[in-house]
């Protein structure tokens, strides 16, 4: 049984925190102004990747026709999430959600999961092909139709013995060409704040923690993909659209990240 940890920061209630949620206790508030001292674009950002997971969503079901989604390092219930957006372009749209922490799972499953469309698994970005032959996913996503896999704000999360780029690299194998692969990397170009802001949050994410890069060791890890107009960006200025909030971070402070087409 997974017991709770509330004097320790969780890595998943800072970001709801940042977020403007309520599912967050004191220890985590603490971290995040610690990281705010250190960064404070960082609410700013955290919300940026919000809002780029909703419009990688709505332009994928809307202009590329896709239907099913898998969703890595999902956190607590939002007022707007994926299945939400894809089932409002098309009530067909299936959606499974992956997260390894035990609280994000209790909540979303509560909240998120209908099972003849909406499914949360306990998944992280590591067990990619565990996931997508699991039974239940199965019953789901025919992964031999193109999907989805969104890996927003999650490869910086992906220690350095598995490598982001494998993980990509590997996902993309999986999957039917015409399928889409969606990530994003927290980025910054001074090396003090890489190194103590990482720690922060590395503190937070319990040891499932990689690292805060520069955006020069980020753009690599793209290469298995055919990555979609404007490429590796910003994720603020990914296709913004009629998102008037979308707005890019700073050098010392920001996620890039791409949409990829698989072969």
């Amino acid at each position: 049984m997974d017991v709770l940890d509330v004097a320790s920061p969780n890595l998943a209630r800072m970001t709801n925190c940042l977020l403007g949620g309520k599912d967050y206790y004191s220890a985590d508030r603490e971290a995040c102004e610690r990281l705010l001292q250190l960064v404070p674009a960082a609410r700013h950002v955290a919300d940026s990747a919000h809002r780029f997971l909703l419009r990688v969503t709505s332009h994928l079901a809307r202009e590329y026709k896709v239907r099913q989604f898998v969703v890595f390092g999902a956190g607590f219930p939002t007022p707007v999430a994926v299945h939400q957006v894809a089932q409002s372009i098309d009530a067909r749209a299936r959606v499974v959600y992956a997260a390894e922490d035990p609280l994000v799972l209790a909540h979303t499953r509560a909240l998120w999961e209908e099972r003849r469309r909406t499914l949360v698994v306990r998944a992280g970005p590591l067990q990619t092909a565990q996931l997508l032959s699991d039974p239940a996913v199965c019953r789901l996503i025919d992964i031999t139709l193109p999907v989805a896999v969104l890996f927003v704000s999650v490869l910086h999360t992906i220690p350095e013995s598995a490598a982001p780029a494998t993980v990509l690299e590997q996902t993309a194998r999986l999957l039917a060409p015409g399928s889409l692969v969606a990530a994003s990397h927290l980025v910054s170009e001074d090396a003090g704040v890489r190194q103590q802001a990482g720690a922060v949050l590395r503190e937070a994410a319990g040891g499932r923690w990689g690292r805060v890069r520069p955006r020069a060791e980020v753009e690599p890890f793209f290469a298995a993909l055919r990555l979609l107009t404007p490429g590796l960006v910003d994720i603020g200025r990914w296709r913004p659209g009629s998102d008037r909030l979308a707005d890019a971070g700073g050098r010392a402070w920001a996620e890039h990240g791409g949409v990829g087409l698989v072969p």
